[in-house]
């Protein structure tokens, strides 16, 4: 394995509260209904869609809407940490040979911003997906420019539509449970890995020293 690709939002970075913050801030201008943080807990096991019809969310208005959401948090960027552990982990695995990618559809200009605030410079790439559902042809994309197979990356995400993108090219999934969705979602999907902490991450990827072998 040469590379391991990174969901942004939920997996690395603890944005939960501040997209919250946007999308109430919008909410009234587009007719959908606001949420609390309990609301995040408890529709963790609904698909996005699900979430969309529950809250009255004009998916159709999408395209619209996702650049103002963007925006707003491009404003609030230095409420924004990664998650505990998180830098570390990322060190570790650059550290013995992996490169990191993000992959996210969250703006490049937003995820380089809080990778400088957070002092991050194992991150060899930034790739972007504009549409919420169009990650799988970036990753087909990515591996014809690396000229890799799928066997040879890892994607680590928290979202179920980041599993159906990766099972779409083949490209194995590590599933983290600190995200935005639940594991009742994920198991459906059936990830290759399932962890709880980034330590967990570095326990699953790097080889005990004395039994190391190349990637």
């Amino acid at each position: 394995m040469k590379y391991i690709i990174f969901d942004f939002d939920g997996t690395l970075a603890n944005s939960h509260a501040v997209f919250m913050e946007a999308w109430n801030t919008y909410a009234e201008s587009f007719k959908y209904d606001r949420v609390k943080s309990e609301d995040l807990l408890t529709t963790r096991n609904l698909n996005l869609h699900q979430r969309a019809k529950l809250f009255h969310f004009p998916m159709h208005k999408l395209p619209i809407i996702l650049p103002k959401i963007y925006g707003y948090f491009k404003e609030h960027i230095q409420e924004v940490e990664v998650f505990e552990g998180i830098k570390e982990m990322l060190e570790a695995l650059s550290q013995n040979g992996y490169k990191i990618v993000i992959l996210s559809s969250n703006a490049k200009e937003n995820i380089e911003l809080l990778l400088k605030q957070e002092q991050i410079d194992a991150v060899s790439q930034v790739l972007t997906s504009s549409k919420l559902f169009g990650k799988d042809t970036v990753l087909k994309k990515f591996l014809k420019k690396q000229q890799i197979a799928p066997e040879e990356v890892l994607y680590v995400g928290d979202e179920v539509r980041d599993i159906i993108a990766c099972n779409a090219v083949k490209i194995p999934f590590m599933w983290v449970s600190w995200g935005l969705d639940g594991h009742e979602l994920i198991d459906k999907e059936k990830p290759k890995y399932v962890v709880h902490t980034p330590q967990e991450i570095i326990d699953t990827l790097v080889t005990p020293i004395g039994l190391q072998q190349s990637h």
